[in-house]
């Protein structure tokens, strides 16, 4: 397969890069997604971060592969992505195909990052596998016999919507104690300064993990919080699916060491079965979610004939407007 075009929308950035046939970054840009901003807003950032690798392209390209937030409608490439409130019933892959002259294909950038985990990180020898994205949303995509998993709409693997505290937070999706609301990185913030947490700087993920680290005991307590829901989710969705291999991304991940301890602990409390406790828990590979949206285009990863499998109207479809963002 020649050189491809790969693009990785989410909540906070948006990154674009040319991935050579032996799955290495050739050329890599990104930008930060727009706050607030509206759909072509939104589509235009995507281009110009886009046009930014295209010059560094080694030839023709193959295509363009993109791993967007969920859900969306798929195989069609329709977002609705709840961390980006601006999209809802979005045509990503057809104004995307329109503006590159590409074939294009779009899954979820869980999906992407499990797809690249599997070619390039800890996930290689594991036929059985879950990668999971836990930054502005949570989700996760799935492996399993060494097939990825799309389920019927193409939304399987949505485990931020698994739900850890049936008491707890509402979620944007409409629910009530989803492990989103309790871990995406804005309900970390949410809840430290319920807590009495009061920033300086940003106050953002970032800075709450920085006052984790300088010893702030309700920041500490925000991230122990965070890791002990998703220890549980795992735990469960381990147990469910008998996986080998679980590989941990997105932005949350970098506060991996105040994260995994209360997650570890969580975990062993809760997968107490033999199968379940032999699945290693990993950090993803930093380009994995570029590298599964580029492989994409290899007809391994897109289990359907052509680009569309279903008519539009016989798809998934967001939840009422009322019940989104």
């Amino acid at each position: 397969m020649t050189a491809r075009l790969a693009l990785d929308v989410g909540g906070t950035k948006m990154a674009a890069a040319i991935v050579g046939d032996d799955d290495r970054i050739l050329e890599r840009a990104v930008a930060p997604t727009p706050p607030d901003a509206g759909a072509e807003e939104l589509f235009d950032t995507v281009v110009l971060v886009v046009n930014a690798v295209l010059p560094a392209a080694p030839g023709p390209l193959a295509g363009l592969g993109v791993g967007c937030g969920g859900p969306m409608r798929w195989p069609s490439g329709d977002v609705s992505p709840l961390n980006i409130p601006g999209w809802r019933g979005f045509p990503l892959r057809d104004r995307l195909a329109e503006e590159f002259a590409l074939p294009t294909r779009v899954h979820n950038d869980a999906v992407c990052l499990t797809v690249g985990e599997s070619l390039i990180g800890a996930g290689q020898p594991a036929a059985n596998c879950l990668g999971m994205v836990v930054s502005t949303g949570v989700g996760a995509g799935l492996i399993l016999d060494g097939r990825l998993v799309s389920g019927a709409s193409g939304n399987a693997g949505h485990l931020g919507h698994v739900v850890v505290h049936p008491d707890g937070p509402p979620c944007r999706c409409g629910g009530q104690g989803c492990l989103e609301a309790v871990a995406r990185g804005p309900a970390l913030v949410a809840w430290a300064r319920e807590q009495g947490w009061r920033p300086t700087g940003s106050g953002d993920a970032g800075a709450l993990a920085a006052a984790a680290r300088a010893g702030d005991e309700v920041a500490v307590a925000a991230f122990r919080r965070c890791g002990n829901a998703v220890g549980v989710a795992l735990a469960g969705a381990v147990a469910l699916l008998d996986l080998q291999t679980v590989a941990l991304g997105g932005g949350v991940s970098r506060a991996a060491d105040l994260l995994l301890p209360a997650l570890f602990d969580a975990f062993d409390r809760h997968a107490r079965v033999d199968f379940a406790r032999r699945c290693r828990i990993v950090l993803a590979a930093p380009d994995a979610g570029l590298v599964g949206a580029a492989a994409l285009l290899d007809d391994r990863w897109w289990p359907v004939a052509g680009q569309v499998a279903a008519p539009r109207s016989a798809e998934w479809s967001p939840a009422p407007e009322s019940r989104l963002p």
